[in-house]
């Protein structure tokens, strides 16, 4: 008998997708080919940054480009569609892309357009990562039409936004953005860089994103690394994953969050809770690993549209619990759940979904060739995908070399300080 899960969608190419997987499951080193590891799993990589720019319109403290970025021209349109392609040639459909720099949106408004559907017409899901200073509604729009997954908004005290010394005074910029993008197909990301500055705010911040969790689907905290041109040059020894996730606990109001359940490449790297919210209530929906991990099996090639959680839910759920397995196992857990915050659904309040997420990002002057071996998170470059740890620790090497560009006498290189086209013979 055909299992109900069959019914739904599926990526397309699933024999080169499983083929991908296996690939991506078999650089893991074994003791990370864990029943509930993501990679090689549900996905062929975390993510992979797509670098249009490495122009900036911010001076940030804890900056991870070179001295040398704000010199570097836009790299031409070939190469990245060249990059994309490559992209999904290794990783294949539904891979993630963040379309980054730098500040993507000071990139040529066409460009970036081009750039974004290219992304899309080649199956991959494309995000934008950005500071939201450029990023208007009428932008978002344009950008949501070409194929944009989601919007990541950086934001917070590293940037030194004027008159606004504090993560809770920068609620006020973090609600601007979100009001551009409500109502908009696309799924919304809020990014902050903790630091010894502002470490303390993060329950506050926490609270924040649980109240707004309608709109905003995840909120990633990046510790403080010491890389690229980044001013803070030593990391205060309080500011740990351990002690963010802690505050994260604390600002959600659960007595513990499951972030071992997920793992996503190295367990150094990579750390996430996944919440159901309701009212300002929080339900953590990872505390079965079992659960999890069967999930990871039976669900590896269906694809989940994140832009429209209420949906993708409704239609996961009515198909799973035709099964005695899920509908067991997992209608009991749902039931558990959902009487945990039966007050709050009774009185019709709001309903939203959120994931902490965690990236403890290493200093350039100490990599671990262990997580490097391991690691969730690409840099594509013309040379292929690099770990951004290291992209970021010998940018430079990256950003400076000449590029391989088509040219009305054939092919010749381009040079990224200057922009110009210097012709090569035989080139290769």
């Amino acid at each position: 008998m055909t299992s109900p899960i069959r019914r739904l969608p599926v990526y397309p190419e699933p024999d080169e997708r499983e083929r991908m997987s296996r690939e991506t499951w078999e650089r893991l080193d074994p003791r990370f080919r864990t029943p509930n590891q993501v990679l090689g799993r549900r996905s062929t990589v975390g993510c992979v940054a797509l670098e249009i720019t490495q122009r900036c319109n911010l001076d940030c403290t804890l900056c991870y480009l070179s001295e040398n970025s704000e010199s570097v021209r836009d790299v031409p349109l070939e190469a990245m569609f060249r990059r994309i392609d490559r992209i999904r040639e290794l990783y294949g459909s539904g891979a993630g892309v963040q379309v980054t720099g730098g500040e993507p949106t000071l990139r040529k408004r066409e460009e970036l357009v081009a750039i974004v559907r290219r992304l899309s017409e080649r199956g991959l899901r494309p995000s934008l990562f950005t500071n939201g200073i450029r990023a208007t509604r009428d932008l978002l729009a344009e950008l949501a039409e070409a194929g944009l997954f989601d919007v990541a908004f950086h934001v917070d005290t590293t940037q030194r936004r004027r008159n606004h010394p504090n993560e809770a005074d920068l609620n006020a910029v973090r609600l601007e953005y979100i009001e551009r993008a409500r109502g908009l197909r696309i799924a919304v990301i809020f990014n902050t860089t903790v630091h010894g500055g502002n470490i303390e705010e993060i329950p506050d911040l926490a609270r924040f994103f649980i109240r707004n969790s309608e709109v905003v689907g995840m909120a990633s905290f990046q510790v403080h690394a010491v890389t690229g041109r980044g001013e803070w040059r030593e990391r205060p020894s309080s500011v740990t994953p351990a002690a963010i996730a802690e505050r994260i606990r604390r600002g959600v109001g659960l007595p513990r969050l499951a972030w071992d359940t997920a793992l996503v490449g190295h367990p150094q790297c990579n750390q996430g809770a996944m919440l159901a919210t309701v009212g300002d209530r929080a339900v953590d929906v990872l505390t079965d690993p079992l659960l999890y991990e069967r999930f990871l099996e039976e669900f590896r090639h269906v694809p989940f549209d994140r832009r429209d959680v209420k949906r993708t839910t409704r239609e996961v759920l009515g198909v799973a619990l035709r099964t005695p397995f899920w509908l067991l196992r997992g209608g009991g857990f749902l039931l558990r759940k959902l009487w945990s915050v039966r007050g709050p659904l009774w009185r019709r309040e709001r309903i939203g979904k959120i994931t902490f997420f965690i990236h403890n990002f290493m200093d350039s002057d100490a990599l671990d060739p262990e997580r490097i071996r391991n690691c969730s998170f690409m840099v594509m470059t013309d040379s292929g995908p690099v770990s951004m740890c290291e992209h970021n620790s010998r940018r430079d090497d990256f950003i400076l070399k000449p590029l391989s560009i088509s040219t009305p006498e054939g092919k010749g290189l381009w040079d990224p300080r200057s922009g110009r086209l210097l012709p090569v013979v035989n080139l290769r």
